[in-house]
């Protein structure tokens, strides 16, 4: 028996081609305005990741929402909303959400919904009690970890703010910045004498597990002074970035665009890089420079609660930044996170005289390939990004300050 196929054939033809262009369709959606060019090579034993910039106007199909699911914060109210000089919030396992406010040195919890649960701590130095609140993060279970600064102290409560125990870190003061997925903490310390910074992981105990690395503080220039050549950090110097990217380090200069990710140990294990022009700083930067290094500097409060006076900072700060060198290059980028999927969100460097709507992320996946371009709301500080949600700190028209927590789809 004959049997006909050529009908057969093309009607399969015709659906397995809708199929491609389907998925061709998805990916060109994911990815803006399709996939960013990616290539990998291992050398000896350190994976090398080549991208191509994703094209300008393009985004992932990744979407923020148009407004916080949540946001606690008041202008005025009871007490548990007002919120003044946020030094850190998370939201928690079972969605519960952490404010450390350091204007009250207290520790305050809500529901998922923004609801006031339970404060604790306050100003002082006894068990639980906070000089310099500094620092929150999740501990494994259900447990709380905090940083108090000034006496370098880690301490531990439990979901209901119940005081468990304090650390006191070495007098060489690491600070946090983040609890790993072991239980051990990422820490950075100063050696100011000698201008370096050392990245470090250290135990729930305070005690020192691995040394990741020794950096030199920022970029110096050698400018002549009263007596010889002297180091200057110049306008627009690199900075080191750092952050856990699941079991790995982040630990990188912003300029060159290129991500150093080590082991525990210190051990290189990737290089993630994306193309990037660079762009060289002008006068009218420098002066742009000048003004938001004087507004910084009046930010700055002494032990009494008072701001630096601005006749003080005129006469003691104003003609070193003038004639501070400009750095060769602008950073290439300013911040890193790493989301609770795996992903690296790389945020552009907004140069001082363009205005940018929103933060601009450049988004990879777990294996260092670029993604594309995603936008998060614009004031907004972000402190986590979870599996469908962004956290963050953001100030009104009245600098009154919001804890917020935005809808991500992926």
């Amino acid at each position: 028996m004959k049997i006909r196929t050529t009908g057969a054939i093309a009607v399969i033809v015709t659906l397995a081609a809708a199929a491609c262009q389907q998925d061709a369709d998805r990916q060109e959606r994911d990815a803006g305005a399709g996939p960013t060019a990616s290539q990998t090579r291992d050398s000896a034993g350190i994976l090398i990741t080549e991208n191509a910039r994703p094209v300008d106007g393009s985004r992932l199909g990744w979407q923020v929402g148009s407004e916080p699911t949540v946001s606690i914060g008041a202008f005025e109210g009871e007490e548990p909303y007002l919120l003044h000089s946020i030094r850190g919030a998370v939201r928690m396992p079972d969605g519960r959400i952490v404010v450390a406010n350091g204007g009250a040195g207290d520790v305050r919890s809500f529901t998922a919904a923004g609801s006031h649960l339970v404060s604790w701590g306050g100003k002082g130095e006894g068990p639980g009690e906070f000089r310099n609140l500094s620092w929150v993060a999740p501990w494994p279970g259900d447990s709380v970890v905090t940083w108090d600064g000034i006496p370098g102290r880690l301490q531990f409560s439990d979901a209901g703010g119940n005081f468990g125990r304090s650390v006191n870190l070495p007098r060489t003061y690491p600070r946090p910045l983040a609890v790993r997925p072991d239980g051990t903490i990422l820490t950075v310390r100063q050696r100011e004498r000698e201008r370096l910074t050392i990245v470090e992981i250290r135990g729930g105990d305070g005690g020192l597990r691995a040394s990741v690395g020794t950096y030199l503080n920022g970029e110096w220039i050698p400018e002549m002074g009263v007596d010889g050549p002297e180091p200057v950090v110049p306008a627009f110097s690199q900075e080191l970035v750092t952050a856990n990217w699941g079991d790995l380090v982040v630990a990188t200069w912003n300029k060159p665009y290129e991500i150093r990710v080590l082991q525990a140990d210190g051990t290189l294990t990737r290089i993630v890089r994306r193309e990037h022009t660079p762009v060289q700083p002008t006068e009218p930067d420098r002066a742009v420079f000048v003004v938001e290094q004087m507004a910084y500097l009046g930010t700055f409060v002494n032990a009494a609660g008072d701001r630096m006076p601005v006749s003080y900072r005129e006469e003691h700060f104003r003609p070193s930044l003038e004639s501070r060198p400009l750095a060769e290059h602008f950073p290439a980028f300013s911040t890193v996170l790493a989301d609770e999927a795996g992903y690296l969100w790389v945020r552009e460097y907004d140069l001082p005289r363009e205005e940018r709507p929103a933060p601009l992320w450049t988004v990879f996946d777990p294996e260092g390939r670029v993604l594309g371009f995603v936008e998060t709301p614009a004031g907004l500080d972000i402190l986590q990004i979870g599996e469908d949600f962004i956290l963050g700190r953001v100030k009104d028209e009245f600098e009154v300050e919001y804890v917020q927590v935005w809808p991500l789809e992926r």
